[in-house]
Formats: structure tokens, sequence, C-alpha cells
């Protein structure tokens, strides 16, 4: 992956330098190369507002990795990535090839910010993936040109489990969205033993002196393309109506199926972000339990 970073294409023309972007920073957050100067200003003023905001960013990285092999695990192994950012460490795809029980894993990552896309697109190509692994340019609150696209339609097969990945992205997304209307359209077209797997800025269980910190640089979100919004945990609750919440249910990242490798800073950040997965009811058509389609992936 850092070979790759290092060949990575340079900014598509249409890209907007102006202004930061919440992917690029997410990036830089990260420790990744694929950011500008004004995306590593704005990093650098968050971690002096709010210091946990690295260690924030590596746990929620770590949490969707844990959601990806649980999934693997449970059998799934189809995946949607909404708002999957510049890739870094830990893709998805990379999840997926690696794990010695999956046969005919298939990968569809979704964004609109230009330079994720692009990047994502030469990292795809360049590690001769894309028979089973691709990229949709599209905004997540379009599901109907999300789930239509070709890319899309090409990858994935609705009548059987699909893992919905909403990692750090739904604080992205207020304003006039209805975001419990946007998370049952995705979740309406699920088949049962389906997942939905999610996490979402916060600051309403965390000490004050942390809550006020981070509610200023959700604030400063504002100057950037992406403008951000903190939710309590009973507003996201409601996203998981109608699924199977899965243990341990509705938590903070560090608590999720923790494993070794969660630091103490991570655990430290961990009250900053509510995290959970939740399954569509019912009996999966892959009677089994497990759907081992031919091999046509990792």
């Amino acid at each position: 992956m850092d070979k790759a970073s290092e060949d990575a294409p340079d900014a598509p023309a249409s890209v907007n330098l102006e202004a930061a972007s919440a992917a690029r920073i997410y990036d830089a957050y990260l420790g990744g190369t694929t950011n500008w100067a004004v995306d590593r200003a704005f990093a650098e003023q968050a971690v002096k507002q709010f210091p946990l905001i690295k260690p924030l960013a590596r746990a929620n990285r770590r949490f969707l990795g844990r959601v990806v092999h649980a999934a693997l695990d449970r059998g799934i192994t189809q995946f949607l990535d909404l708002g999957s950012g510049v890739p870094t460490a830990g893709n998805v795809h990379e999840a997926v090839a690696a794990h010695e029980r999956t046969v005919g894993g298939k990968v569809v990552y979704v964004d609109y910010e230009p330079v994720a896309v692009a990047h994502a697109e030469h990292i795809l190509a360049q590690q001769d993936v894309l028979s089973w692994a691709g990229i949709v340019r599209a905004d997540l609150r379009e599901p109907k040109v999300v789930l239509g696209d070709r890319t899309t339609v090409r990858l994935l097969d609705f009548s059987l489990p699909v893992c919905v990945l909403m990692v750090s992205v739904l604080h992205f997304v207020g304003g006039e969205t209805d975001v419990a209307a946007l998370v049952g359209r995705y979740r309406e077209r699920l088949a049962p033993g389906s997942w939905l797997g999610l996490s979402h800025i916060c600051n309403d269980d965390s000490e004050p002196d942390g809550a006020a910190q981070l509610a200023r640089l959700a604030a400063q979100y504002s100057t950037t393309q992406n403008p951000a919004f903190l939710r309590t945990r009973a507003e996201v609750e409601p996203w998981f109506d109608g699924l199977a919440v899965l243990s341990p249910g509705i938590v903070h990242l560090a608590d999720w199926r923790p494993d070794d490798e969660i630091t103490a800073a991570e655990k430290e950040a961990g009250p900053f972000m509510w995290c959970g997965v939740g399954e569509v009811p019912g009996q999966r058509s892959d009677a089994a339990g497990v759907h081992r389609p031919q091999r046509t992936g990792p």
C-alpha cells in the first residue's frame, strides 16, 4: 500500500485545492500522503484543538477492519463501502483478499471526492483486482445512483447478504438530509443476513473538556468542503430500526469486539464516537449460512 501511495496519480483537474476536504484531512490524520497543504494545515490545527483526533481516526479505522473480518467470518463476502475516502492501510478489499476462508469476495467503494476516487482507481488497477473490486464516484445521499451504477450492478448481488459500511461518514451528512430515511433506503435493499456497520462522531458521553474541544473542532469543519454534525446515541439508535443489533450493541469504538492492537490513546479517544453493526433478520438465501460463489475474486 505504501508503494501505491508513492505512485499515486496527480490530482484531477477538477479538484478543489482552495478548501480542505474531509476525505483528505482524514488521510492526513492517518499519516497518508494523498493530501495537500490546505488539508495538512487544517489537520495540524485540528490536533491543537482536539489532541485525540489522530488516535480517534486510527481507532475508527481499526473498527472498520474488525467489522470486515467479523463479516467475513460470518460468510458475508460482498461489501459496499459508502464514503470510503482516500485509500489507506487496511482497505476492505485487502482484508477480503487476506481472509483465507473467503472465496469470490466482491467490494464496491463509493465516494464523490475526486482525489479519493482517482487514487482508488489507481490502486485497484495496480493491484489487478478490478475483476472483483471497483469504485463508484457518486454521492452516498443518492442511493438510486449508487445502487444503479454499472459497477455496483456488476459486482454485487443484493439477493444475497451484503455488508454495507457507513464508517465515519454520516456525521458529514446533515442539513436538509433526513439521515434515518437515507440509511433506510439502503437497508431496504438488503437481503436477510446482510449487515449494516456504522460509526459516528459524538461528544454526549465524554468528559466536559474533551466534549467542548470536539464541539469547537466540529464547528471548524464548516470552513471545509464537508461541514460536520455531532449527534447523540439517541439520534444514532433509530438508524438500526428493523435490524438485529449484534453484540456488544451500540458502543464506543474500543468496545466493539476489541483486539490486542488497540492502544491506550485509542481507548482514550473511544468515547468520542458511537458505533455498531446490525443484521437484517430472516432466513438467509444461502441456507448453509456461508456464501461460496465460484472463484472470481481473491
